[in-house]
């Protein structure tokens, strides 16, 4: 094979060098086409690429957050204009959604998620793609290091780092960088716009003063919606603390309870084998007595027999002698055999029942064990302290029922006693599961709950519920709320409640507000760290509430 001639081989290094620049040529011209396709799918007011884009009358695009959150701002001045045009509209403007445009934007992003996006090249590098450093605003061109350097160091020409909206950050109307912030439109304006454009005598900013207001303004905002988060996040905490131990309260329950139903069962076996063996012995020891019975009323059977047939040989003897002279014992011997037979009969003794129903009794005892199996609870017997009671509120000779009075009582005033209309129960609670019942039935108005005794009793900060130290249930007209340090939540249904019942669990933490309708209704819970002794409170503001236990 001959060798290659020189010619030949400069020839095919010329037409790879020539090949090589084509293809930079074609990666520059690609890398531009994404970069203007870009800059035109840029939102003028946030700077990125469109997010949901609507349409305004005069033709411009925006996200829809982004105008809203302008036109929200004009809504005070009574004047709507478009950032892009200044166009202006007498009504806020309907948003049109651009479904075009948006089609386009998710197809640009898509492509750009398949493939690595390029980079910012250098605008005047047209024979290989060199990386851009700076981009002229002015000149609306990148610079690569190179041209950087010959590049005009004029004011005008504004140098910022690579962007890919360079048209974006100059007027659109007078061809200007923006270097101002129009505080009453909320929009970027250039030099000429405060001179001779439509922003002519508004109030401006510095562009970097006005960002570091509005960046002061988002850290603040920030700071609230990392407050309102932590809370959030708290709070789902504590209900996950309150969750857990309510799972595992359920599961000591699930367990306690499972243990009584087994120990039920275990006692009912035992009282079952107990009373069928007692059964058995007595039928035993009664077939035994009674089988001998029959064994001797047999053999007097057969005596009686023996007798029967002598006499019926002396009624046929004819020598009245001989008859005479037989011992005449046939009366005697029927009277004690009479005698000896009704004794008899009843030594033959009969089942027990006495004893089997002493046995059976048992279950009461099993049954009365179950309710103490899961819960000692008994309804808490409590009286109104007449001590506490609000001078316009009655009580009842025998310390059950309080009602409003439009009278005066005439009580002393002391330390203890309720300016309005509350009173507390005598009996406090430091331990332990209580519930009390109250008829709430001729009142619309009313609140129970419990409170420590350190609550106060002046004031309006003295209504249950509404401080730290009370916890309450309130009626008013047809309204159920619940409240506790002045917090209060409306529950979310209407019911018809004739009788409210408190359960308390102090060691627990938890008290519980019932509705005793048909079904029963539980109504709200809170989960407190008691710290002190709690008293029933009644509050009532019309009619009467009646202690039932």
């Amino acid at each position: 094979m001959e060798p290659f001639s020189d010619q030949f081989v400069m020839f095919m290094i010329v037409a790879s060098m020539e090949e090589d620049q084509d293809r930079g040529r074609q990666i520059s011209a690609s890398a531009m086409e994404s970069a203007d396709l870009k800059e035109e799918l840029v939102c003028s007011i946030c700077l990125n690429i469109y997010t949901d884009p609507v349409t305004l009358r005069c033709g411009h695009n925006f996200c829809r957050g982004c105008i809203n959150r302008v036109l929200d701002t004009q809504e005070e001045l009574e004047v709507y204009t478009c950032p892009e045009c200044r166009a202006k509209f007498k009504k806020r403007p309907a948003l049109k959604k651009n479904i075009t445009l948006c089609n386009i934007v998710k197809s640009f992003l898509s492509t750009r998620s398949d493939q690595e996006e390029p980079g910012i090249f250098c605008t005047y590098c047209v024979d290989s793609p060199v990386p851009a450093t700076k981009s002229c605003l002015h000149c609306e061109a990148h610079l690569c290091e190179k041209h950087l350097r010959v590049h005009s160091k004029s004011a005008d020409h504004v140098l910022s780092n690579p962007t890919t909206s360079l048209g974006k950050r100059k007027c659109s109307v007078h061809k200007e960088v923006f270097k101002y912030y129009c505080t009453e439109d909320s929009s970027c304006i250039c030099v000429s716009c405060t001179v001779a454009g439509d922003h002519r005598g508004h109030q401006v900013e510095m562009l970097y003063e006005a960002s570091e207001k509005k960046k002061e303004k988002l850290r603040d905002y920030l700071q609230k919606l990392t407050t309102k988060r932590e809370e959030i996040e708290n709070r789902a905490q504590s209900l996950q603390v309150h969750r857990r131990k309510d799972l595992e309260k359920a599961a000591a329950v699930t367990e306690r309870v499972t243990a009584l139903f087994r120990d039920i069962r275990r006692q009912l076996d035992d009282l079952e084998k107990r009373v069928l063996t007692e059964i058995s012995k007595q039928e035993e020891r009664v077939s035994l007595s009674v089988a001998d019975l029959i064994q001797k009323l047999e053999t007097k059977k057969e005596e009686l027999s023996r007798k029967i047939r002598h006499i019926e040989v002396l009624c046929n003897v004819s020598d009245p002698v001989n008859v005479l002279q037989e011992p005449d014992t046939g009366d005697l011997c029927e009277t004690q055999n009479r005698k000896r037979h009704h004794t008899q009969v009843h030594d033959g003794g009969d089942l027990d029942v006495g004893l089997i129903s002493g046995t059976l009794h048992t279950l009461s005892d099993i049954i009365a064990g179950i309710s103490t199996g899961v819960y000692v609870q008994e309804p808490a017997h409590i009286l109104l302290d007449v001590n506490t009671a609000g001078d316009l509120v009655q009580i009842s000779d025998d310390n059950k029922v309080a009602s409003r009075s439009d009278v005066t009582q005439n009580r002393p005033e002391t330390r203890e006693r309720f300016q309005y209309y509350q009173v507390l129960s005598i009996r406090k609670f430091s331990s332990g599961r209580h519930y009390w019942e109250v008829d709430v039935k001729k009142s619309e108005y009313w609140r129970v709950g419990m409170c420590y005794a350190s609550m106060g009793r002046r004031g309006y900060q003295s209504h249950v519920g509404y401080n730290s130290r009370s916890w309450g249930l309130r009626r008013y007209d047809t309204q159920y709320t619940v409240i506790h340090d002045n917090e209060s939540i409306e529950l979310p249904y209407n019911i018809p409640c004739d009788r409210v019942r408190v359960f308390l669990d102090y060691e627990a933490g938890q008290l519980s507000f019932y509705s005793l309708c048909h079904p029963i209704r539980h109504l709200h819970t809170f989960y407190i760290t008691f710290t002190e002794p709690l008293h029933a409170v009644l509050g009532v503001w019309g009619g009467c509430l009646k202690l039932t236990w």
